[in-house]
């Protein structure tokens, strides 16, 4: 291992201050990418998707020459969600063509188009929403913005120093591993939890369950014929909307896979508690700040139960989902880079295996 750390003293890398400035802009455009989701979110949350009914226009006008005069209501909320996506898409073309000029590594440079396909393919969907009044559509464009901020997660990470003093870990190759698995099925569940979130979010405009932690009072609640009518008209004297047993058991779902979820990042956090000083300090923060994130989820789900889908809140909850997405992506991305030093360490590495690790 003494031999990967010498090689990556001397292997060729960005001049400094073009790392930085580039890493800079990946964050920013992150933050961007959180802020349109949010944004997102608000527009569902509200209603208002479909404030303004043409596209790529906005009644008429090229969208970047709208007055502002005019943004009212739900205008504002919408259209403000249109040009903070143009911004975005902006970001990533410059972001491309960036990685493009400066970065050596061919599969960072790659990532770079990904990033422009998919935010392209965004945009389209977002408008086809709007044209197609199709709220599956609005379902998958919700959940590509959270891969595309995952991918630009995964991006600004391999552009840290950070990613290159991995390769001076000496980290147990079990150990590694079993981090990578937790991350990994724990972000994949969360990502689920964002799709029934957002499949949630298009079904019905009134939350389905209006109690917590119980649901109508029941812990398993009762879906029969008679008790959906009960439940139906005890909402209608409240004049909230009806509900089916489907929009009940989805709810129930979220809230079961919000369990499951909060399973996996405490399995996560013991782990680096018991790794100790096996695992780099940076990854032991991730998780920790990841547990963090997922006690403040908790309580948003629950104050967004009981405000009844107040927009602020729920925008709240989406937020937070997200946020604990890409901290899920970022200890998946040092789990695999330690594990893959960590087989190294197991073995005499070859000169081209050093190489690759050294420069990748």
């Amino acid at each position: 291992m003494d031999d990967v750390a010498r090689r990556e003293e001397g292997s060729w890398q960005l001049p400094r201050q073009s790392n930085v400035w580039l890493r800079r802009y990946v964050w920013f455009t992150a933050a961007a990418t959180l802020l349109l989701i949010c944004s997102g979110g608000m527009v569902t949350s509200k209603g208002v998707g479909l404030a303004v009914p043409d596209w790529p226009t906005t009644f008429g006008y090229n969208m970047f020459l709208f007055p502002v005069s005019k943004w009212v209501g739900g205008i504002l909320f919408e259209h403000t969600h249109r040009l903070i996506a143009s911004t975005v898409g902006f970001l990533t073309i410059v972001l491309a063509v960036w990685l493009w000029r400066s970065e050596p590594r061919k599969w960072v440079r790659n990532l770079g188009w990904i990033a422009l396909l998919a935010v392209v393919v965004q945009g389209v969907l977002g408008g086809l929403r709007v044209t197609m009044l199709k709220d599956e559509i609005g379902i998958f464009h919700a959940c590509l913005a959270h891969a595309f901020l995952c991918l630009l997660v995964g991006i600004g990470l391999v552009l840290t120093d950070l990613w290159q003093r991995l390769i001076g870990f000496s980290v147990p190759r079990e150990t590694a591993t079993r981090v990578l698995r937790i991350a990994l099925v724990t972000t994949a569940l969360i990502y689920v939890q964002l799709i029934l979130g957002a499949t949630m979010r298009h079904q019905h405009r009134d939350l389905s369950i209006l109690d917590f932690p119980l649901a109508y009072g029941r812990v398993i609640p009762d879906t029969s014929a008679a008790a959906i009518a009960r439940i139906n008209n005890w909402r209608d004297a409240r004049a909230l909307s009806d509900v089916t047993p489907f929009q009940i058991w989805l709810q129930m779902a979220h809230r079961a896979g919000a369990l499951l979820v909060a399973a996996g990042v405490f399995s996560a956090l013991m782990l680096a508690i018991r790794s100790g000083r096996e695992l780099p300090r940076a990854a032991t923060r991730l998780v920790a700040i990841w547990f963090c994130a997922m006690c403040t989820q908790i309580l948003l789900g629950a104050w967004t139960i009981s405000s009844n889908k107040a927009a602020d809140i729920a925008t709240a909850h989406v937020a937070g989902g997200a946020t604990m997405l890409a901290l899920g992506v970022a200890i998946c991305v040092v789990a695999a880079r330690l594990r893959r030093v960590s087989a190294l360490v197991a073995r005499p590495a070859t000169s081209d295996e050093i190489e690759r690790v050294t420069v990748s």
